[in-house]
This record gives C-alpha cells, structure tokens and sequence, in this order.
C-alpha cells in the first residue's frame, strides 16, 4: 500500500557507479506521521541501488509517538533500517552528529524527517560526488515549498551573508539533503547549532573545490508542523560569527582576539597619554575627567580581549574536538557486523 503523500516518481539510477557503500542518515523529531511514508519513500528511491546501503534514523528525545514508529518500522523492513534514539531532545545539530557516528558507509547522505526533502535525489547526487571526485553535493531547493516572508526571505538573506564569508559559494545552505564523501565529513565534529554551516566546515579539511550543489526537489509538508521559527536568524547570525572566526582564525586565534585588544589598548593607552600630557606640562586636573575612565577602561579590555578571549575559544574547541565528549546521549543498540545490516540487490552481494 502506498502511504506516501508524495508524488509518484520512478527511482533513476546513474550508470556505472563506483562500487561504495551508502548511509542514508535521517534524524527526526516528532514526526510520528511521518516515518512510515519516509521509509516507503527511501525503499523506492533505492530499492534498485546497485551497491550496499542502509539508513540509520535518529530520535531526538521525540515527546510524540516517533520512537514507536521508528522502532515497528524497523523490524518491518529490516536490519538495514537502524535506529539510534537520544536519550532527550539535543536538537538537530547533536542528532546530526549522532547519525553520521553510527553510519558505516563510504558514502553518507543526509536529509530531513519531514518528507520536505526527496530521497529520489539522493542516487543522482551521489553518483556526481563520485564520479566527479567530490567531497560534498549539498542540495539547492531552487522550488523551495515554504513561506515566504517567515523561511524563504531570511534564507535568501542568510545563504547570501555566509557565502560571502566563508567563501563557499552556495546558493542554499539549509538544505539538510547533502550527501557527503565519509572519510571528509567524520573529521568534522558538530554541535551548538552547526548543522547549517556543515558546507563551511567541510571547508577546513578540504578545498571548496570540492564541493558543489545540485537542484533537488522539495515538497510541502503534509504532516507534523515545522520545529523552526523566524528566532532562528538571529542564532544563525552569532553562529556565523563563530564559523568565520574558525575558518579564519583557527590555527592562530591569538591574532583574532589579539588584534581587537590591541586596538582597544592602543586607543586606551593614546587617550591616557594624552590626559598625562594635560597633566604635566599643563598642571590641569584629570582625575575627575571622564576620559580618564574610559581610557583606563579601554585598556583593560584590550587585555582581557588578548588573554581570557583566547583561553576561552581554544578550549571550548579543544573540549568538542577532543573526541571523549559528545554533543549528545544516545542508548545503546545492537552491535552489527561490517558485513550485515545492508540493503543489497541479488546481483551485488560482496
């Protein structure tokens, strides 16, 4: 029985695909409604796949009846549909996470719960990232089925802001459909809210020209209700500022923070020198001048910019990069073997 509210479309495999093996990574959020269609969806897209696959959903503490679903769906279709469930809701970056730790494949595709995205798509963006020699295909929802005023304006503007910052040309970067080469995206830790500058953190283990975009389809939601509101831009513009920082600044914060303290301590230190002027050979008053304390305070905050600035940022970072602590809490599943849990065609067992 077809369950899927999405319209029909016949699976497209591209010819000649290198031999891979693909994870499907999906992490969802009270989408009960959602997880049988999706799974339907998934089935047909790569029912015909030529090589190994899986799919691996994510539950991110769901409140709703997902868990559930996630789990009879599961048994229904096989040990090739796993199931990671988060102890609490972490949000979507540390579900993202979570999914790309638990995939096995040497190609990871990854795609929102809703149905907005099409896993119809995914072959086709999968056999250019390999046959093109791609890190990264990140999709670009040239349709998109969404608000105007409230997702598509902000999206517009935001996509704008971070391609010009990051320099990674990319004309949708909240496209959660993007399917990625392993070995790039598993030396790329997430957290916070990072989910919408994977492109531009791939970008500081590979070169930008490795990664390019394709038109994908992207469909109403039907189900469920949307998790995302127009608070998001103003997350989105701090988080900017911190993935400029990384992409810039990285390997040498010191000269990030040590560059704003020092003009800040530079601006102090003439307006002091200038009051002491007043002072010596002038035999005037400073010490009820407000400008005495504005340079006095200058200054000091040019030395906390140099020193605490730094110190903070480098072990934030050496904190999520360390490897012992991850962004999320997941309970424990069935160990599987490399060679079972796959999806596969009788004609391509390995």
């Amino acid at each position: 029985m077809n369950t899927s509210p999405l319209p029909h479309a016949e699976p497209r495999i591209p010819d000649n695909l290198p031999k891979h093996r693909l994870s499907v990574v999906v992490p969802m959020y009270n989408e009960a409604e959602n997880v049988e269609p999706l799974l339907e969806r998934i089935h047909l897209a790569l029912g015909p796949y030529p090589w190994p696959w899986e799919v691996v959903l994510v539950d991110d503490g769901s409140s709703d009846g997902t868990p559930n679903e996630l789990e009879r769906c599961a048994k229904k279709y096989g040990s090739h549909v796993r199931v990671v469930v988060l102890v609490r809701n972490f949000k979507q970056t540390a579900a993202m996470q979570a999914g790309l730790d638990a995939a096995r494949g040497t190609v990871i595709a990854t795609m929102d719960g809703d149905l907005q995205n099409d896993p119809i798509d995914i072959p086709r963006m999968a056999g250019r990232l390999l046959t093109e020699d791609l890190d990264l295909v990140a999709g670009w929802r040239k349709d998109r089925q969404d608000g105007l005023w409230l997702r598509k304006i902000p999206s517009r503007i935001a996509n704008r802001l971070i391609a010009r910052l990051t320099g990674v040309q990319l004309k949708d970067y909240g496209c959660s459909l993007k399917v990625f080469r392993a070995s790039a995206i598993k030396n790329v830790r997430l957290y916070g809210e990072m989910h919408r500058f994977i492109p531009a953190w791939l970008a500081t283990v590979t070169t930008p020209k490795r990664i390019a975009q394709e038109v994908v389809a992207h469909h109403a939601r039907v189900f469920g209700q949307s998790k995302y509101g127009i608070s998001r831009t103003f997350r989105v513009v701090l988080d900017l500022v911190f993935v400029y920082f990384f992409m810039r600044y990285r390997t040498r914060p010191g000269h990030f923070f040590g560059g704003i303290g020092i003009a800040l301590g530079g601006l102090g230190s003439l307006i002091l020198t200038y009051l002491m002027a007043l002072k010596v050979f002038f035999g005037e008053s400073i010490g009820t001048r407000p400008l005495l304390f504005g340079g006095f305070f200058l200054v000091i905050a040019g030395i906390q910019m140099v020193t605490s600035g730094v110190l903070a940022e480098l072990l934030a970072r050496v904190y999520f990069e360390s490897g012992i602590t991850k962004p999320y809490l997941a309970r424990p599943t069935k160990e599987l073997s490399d060679a079972a849990g796959w999806a596969q065609t009788p004609e391509h067992h390995e």
